[in-house]
């Protein structure tokens, strides 16, 4: 891995103030309980400050009718698998600050969100999403010959905001194995509102070995952003990789290496300009 340690931290430190506020309509209490703000990890899921939203409005709810905590957003059931600056750049990115999610206790919408019982359930969708990238990118050689301390160290690292714990791992997740200086495949996921994320396989070389670039993944997958014959993205649309909008140019491998989520992926989002 080309390592650029000032851009990994950098990274890794983004920070979203968001602001939680109780469903007026789930509210027992006479007056509406203060709201809840949190400086939260834009790496980071919902699901690992649930406690201690659950806390500040546990006076204000129904202990007889609570369900499932979830998340809204301008009408918008918020998933809890991905990551909150995912989440933000996806829904929230031309809100102002603080992000103002609203916090239900009942009504859960299985129709538009999977449930999650426990934070087991967090811990092993993203250990899966791990192993599914090492295996794009190593046919899962590296996830293999790590030991399961290794796994829990990855989580640990992430959930407990420990960037060194994390990396120290993860480094060998982002390294290239044998004599190919690349990856086999680049593991992504394309995400607009309203749509199901694109997933493919992309090599971050050519087959004469010139490198592919971010414009090169989202010309070939997602061609309707571009306006037709230029090669640049249309005025319509904004390409969104942690807040920050990249050069098309960057390469393709260079920004998995850096941008990637802890999880490995890296999530690209497509917002569409009002």
């Amino acid at each position: 891995m080309a390592e650029d340690r000032e851009v990994l931290r950098y990274i890794w430190d983004g920070r979203l103030p968001v602001c939680f506020n109780l469903s007026s309509d789930e509210v027992v209490q006479v007056e509406q309980p203060d709201p809840y703000y949190l400086l939260v990890p834009r790496l980071s899921y919902l699901t690992l400050v649930t406690d201690k939203v659950q806390r500040h409005f546990q006076r204000a709810i129904s202990s007889e009718s609570v369900d499932e905590m979830w998340f809204e957003y301008d009408g918008q059931p918020l998933k809890w698998h991905y990551p909150i600056g995912v989440l933000f750049d996806l829904h929230g990115s031309s809100a102002s600050l603080p992000w103002n999610l609203t916090v239900h206790f009942q009504r859960f919408p299985e129709d538009k969100i999977m449930r999650c019982p426990a934070k087991e359930a967090i811990e092993a969708v993203f250990m899966s999403a791990v192993k599914e990238a090492d295996n794009l990118k190593h046919r899962s050689q590296v996830i293999n010959s790590m030991q399961k301390k290794d796994h829990k160290q990855l989580w640990l690292g992430l959930s407990n905001d420990k960037f060194e714990q994390f990396w120290a791992v993860n480094r060998r997740l982002m390294e290239r194995t044998g004599d190919d200086p690349y990856f086999k495949f680049i593991p992504f996921r394309i995400l607009q509102s309203d749509s199901p994320f694109i997933q493919q396989l992309f090599r971050p070389v050519t087959e004469s070995g010139e490198l592919r670039t971010l414009g090169d993944l989202l010309n070939e997958f997602v061609p309707e952003a571009f306006t037709s014959g230029s090669g640049a993205i249309d005025n319509e649309w904004r390409v969104v990789i942690h807040g920050i909008e990249p050069p098309l140019e960057t390469p393709a491998q260079w920004i998995s290496e850096h941008f990637s989520h802890p999880d490995n992926f890296l999530y690209i989002v497509l917002v569409r300009v009002v």
